[in-house]
């Protein structure tokens, strides 16, 4: 099953190569989605710069940051178990520094910082260039904080280490912020409003990365189809532009197509989409440049149109189907994969047929399926009653991933006794003798290593699968080496 957030990587601490010049140890930890990996590449970047090479040894570190997510329960209390253990370590290290960045950060600055007094220094997720100056307020013995969302905001100009890579595919953020308002996310509390990247400064990341050897990058925003450059500011103040600034606008098609021109043998892929924003224009570009992978990761979240309108979400089931359908026309071959929230607040059995009839309709690929859990701060907190019991949303969701796995396996199983093209990422988990990789759709394949490398792009017969994986055997390169 494909997750937007990754078990496997939640908590890591990865190091880069140190710098010789560096004398200070940073320690840093990310929770949450791929936005907060990608962010802490960033901060990274930054204090390599200010003399701070990373560690994974929490024990000689000099600065320990955590990158927190608000999503979910779990990982809030995660996060607070491990600043437990970072200030047990602090007392036998008391210059060490323990800071909090991001979501998490910013809605409950006051409480770490003031009631709790269990960190040194808050910075919110638009406030990583600010981290030097923090650092000296914390070093001169007085608690930093900086949780100022901002209004332009997009790190276009820091070119981020890339502390969780495999060296062959790269994340690329191309924006920040959401201003969809769905009533149980707090992502645009904690992030701010949606702004873009400038084009060109994306181009100028992909160039780096494509000369580094990467073979695949992925365009990430909290929305992509909502990218919309036409010289900086606030999506939502794009009415007041110039009649300049409209006609030479850049939307997501066409930071899509300018990136596939650019670099032909770059493989491209994007997350996440919005099933309100999305336009066939997007699908239409997809098709039309073969190193953009055949995939769409499209969250519906319900199947119910009454609880898609208590959440917020502006589309209906019949538009989601619509564009299904339309997505399906265009690209036969696409692999669409979602997110469900089971249980939201007045959630009925009825609701839930209706998620497990649109989920038998589409039939998709991969899923992330959890359980509604009330997040402080958003506008369900504030406006519902967490009302459907815990028995019943557990049982909803057995059933919800019990029916995707069925629908997995049978997706999976339209590429057997096909060739296709696969990027090699790295060594299989179950063997040594196997490497792994992903076809366009996203699909992860399992073949014989024979005499090929990490990067390769690969062509392989597909001879049998399991409910998720494609096992296969290599029969040649591919034209994109």
């Amino acid at each position: 099953m494909e997750k937007i957030i990754d078990e496997s990587l939640q908590g890591s601490a990865l190091a880069l190569k140190k710098k010789n010049a560096n004398g200070k140890k940073l320690y840093i930890e990310s929770y949450g989605c791929q936005m907060n990996f990608s962010d802490s590449e960033i901060v990274a970047s930054i204090l390599a710069n200010e003399g701070f090479d990373t560690t994974q040894n929490l024990n000689e570190a000099d600065l320990v940051l955590v990158n927190t997510c608000s999503i979910r329960e779990k990982a809030e209390l995660t996060v607070r178990k491990r600043l437990e253990k970072f200030n047990a370590i602090k007392r036998d290290r008391p210059h060490m520094k323990v800071g909090v960045l991001g979501c998490m950060a910013e809605r409950l600055k006051h409480q770490f910082l003031e009631e709790e007094k269990i960190v040194d220094m808050v910075v919110g997720p638009d406030a990583y260039k600010d981290l030097p100056n923090l650092i000296q307020e914390i070093d001169e013995g007085r608690n930093a904080v900086n949780v100022i969302l901002s209004k332009d905001e997009t790190y276009g100009d820091v070119s981020p280490v890339r502390l969780h890579s495999n060296g062959v595919t790269a994340f690329v953020s191309i924006t920040r912020g959401c201003d969809n308002m769905c009533t149980f996310c707090v992502v645009p509390f904690t992030r701010g409003r949606e702004r873009s990247r400038d084009p060109q400064s994306i181009l100028d990341e992909v160039r780096d990365l494509s000369q580094r050897g990467f073979k695949e990058i992925t365009l990430l925003g909290q929305n992509v189809d909502s990218y919309l450059w036409y010289g900086g500011g606030l999506k939502k103040n794009f009415e007041k532009a110039t009649d300049m600034q409209k006609a030479t606008a850049v939307n997501f098609s066409q930071l899509l197509e300018r990136t596939a021109l650019a670099y032909p043998k770059m493989r491209i892929r994007f997350s996440t989409s919005n099933p309100q924003d999305m336009t066939l224009d997007v699908i239409h570009t997809m098709a039309k440049h073969k190193n953009i992978c055949n995939a769409i990761h499209l969250p519906v979240q319900s199947g119910s149109n009454r609880i898609l309108k208590e959440m917020n979400r502006l589309h209906t089931r019949e538009e989601y189907f619509e564009l299904i359908d339309n997505a399906r026309k265009i690209l036969p071959d696409c692999s669409i994969s979602q997110d469900m929230i089971i249980g939201f607040p007045t959630e009925t059995e009825q609701d839930h047929k209706d998620t497990m009839s649109l989920m038998e309709y589409v039939k998709y690929d991969f899923g992330y399926m959890f359980t509604y859990s009330e997040r402080p701060g958003t506008m369900a907190e504030r406006k519902m009653v967490d009302d459907v019991p815990e028995e019943t949303k557990k049982r909803r969701l057995s059933e919800v991933i019990a029916l995707q796995r069925q629908h997995c396996q049978e997706r999976t199983q339209r590429h057997l006794g096909k060739v296709q093209e696969i990027l090699i990422e790295s060594t299989s988990k179950k063997s040594d003798e196997h490497f792994m990789g992903r076809n366009s759709q996203n699909t992860v394949a399992v073949f014989p290593r024979e005499n090929y490398k990490v990067g390769d792009f690969v062509m392989v017969r597909m001879d049998e699968c399991t409910s998720a994986t494609l096992i296969g055997e290599a029969v040649g390169y591919s034209e994109n080496n």
